[in-house]
Formats: structure tokens, C-alpha cells, sequence
């Protein structure tokens, strides 16, 4: 393993080609639930900055991150090389919510490509404190086939109405009970 002092060009192309990376995340208490997500769709991940990063998270069955930033705020975000040469990349930090009522989210929404998905719920933006990456030797080979279109179409046969609705009865805590969106 070897530690980087920040996130340079190099592992910048690294992360931004991955079609897939992993969020993990953890409440204060020692008794909660640990949360690792998998996360993708193309041109929902941006390199802020040489220790900044964001991506877009979309409305889903959970707000896991959303209670755990809130409560603790670390985050771990992980990047594997399942094409090419094998490479784990590892951004450690902390993180918090952005939502769409925030002043910044305009000027954050701003570094992303994507265009413009239904279901956006905020943007988890990550102060990054630790830069690393391993061998990844163990890591198979996978094919990236493209991303799934059900999360879109779900979030395409609601309104605005329908989705706060969705998000206030399933994204309001945490498994734990902590409080989320």
C-alpha cells in the first residue's frame, strides 16, 4: 500500500474511468450498523480538487450515508480495477450532505457532466485526508456492460410530490434510528 499526499493526475484517471466505486460509512456509536453502498452511473463523480471529491447521490430504499455524515461524518470511498491493471484506490475523509436548498448545491452541482437525472436528492461532498492505494492483485476481472436504467425510470414515473414523499417515509432515519433526510 502506498500513501499519497494527494489525489494527482495519475489517480485522478484512475478514479474518474471506474464505472463502479463503493461508499462506507459509520455512526458514533460502536454498537450501530456499519454502511457500505456500491455506487455508479456514469458522470455522477467529480474531483473537486486534489483533496475534494463529490458525487451525486440518488434517491434509493435508503439513507444510510445521509445519517452516518450527519452523526459521525467519516467516509471511506473505494475504486477497484476490474479492467487493466489491477489498482484499489482509497479516498478517507469526511463528508457531509449537500441538498438541493443548500446555497452551495448550484455552484457543486456545476462539476458534474451528467445530465440531468430524476431523483437527485443531494450531493455528498468528501473533505479527503487520507489518499491511498494497493496492489489489487486478488481483485477479478469484470466487464462493464453499461449502467442500469431502473433507478432513472423508476424515479421518471414520479413527481417532485411523489419522490419527497417516498424519500419521507423511507430516507427520514437511519437502520439504527438516527435521523437522515
Amino acid at each position: 500500500m502506498k500513501v499519497h499526499e494527494r489525489i494527482d493526475s495519475r489517480l485522478r484517471d484512475f478514479i474518474l474511468a471506474q464505472p463502479v466505486f463503493f461508499v462506507a460509512t459509520v455512526p458514533s456509536s460502536t454498537d450501530g450498523h456499519i454502511n457500505l453502498s456500491p455506487k455508479g452511473l456514469q458522470r455522477s463523480f467529480a474531483i473537486l480538487d486534489e483533496h475534494r471529491v463529490a458525487y451525486l447521490d440518488y434517491t434509493g430504499s435508503g439513507a444510510e450515508t445521509h445519517a452516518h455524515l450527519r452523526d459521525d461524518g467519516r467516509i471511506v470511498l473505494m475504486f477497484c480495477a476490474f479492467a487493466g491493471p489491477p489498482n484499489i484506490v482509497r479516498l478517507h475523509g469526511h463528508g457531509r450532505a449537500v441538498l438541493p436548498s443548500s446555497p452551495e448545491y448550484a455552484t457543486l452541482r456545476g462539476n458534474f457532466e451528467e445530465g440531468a437525472r430524476p431523483g437527485l436528492r443531494a450531493i455528498i461532498e468528501v473533505n479527503v485526508h487520507r489518499v491511498s492505494d494497493a496492489c489489487g492483485y486478488s481483485v477479478p476481472f469484470m466487464e462493464y456492460v453499461g449502467d442500469r436504467d431502473l433507478l432513472t425510470r423508476w424515479a421518471e414515473r414520479k413527481n417532485e410530490e411523489q419522490l419527497q414523499e417516498y424519500r419521507d417515509l423511507k430516507n427520514s432515519r437511519s437502520i439504527d434510528g438516527l435521523p437522515a433526510l
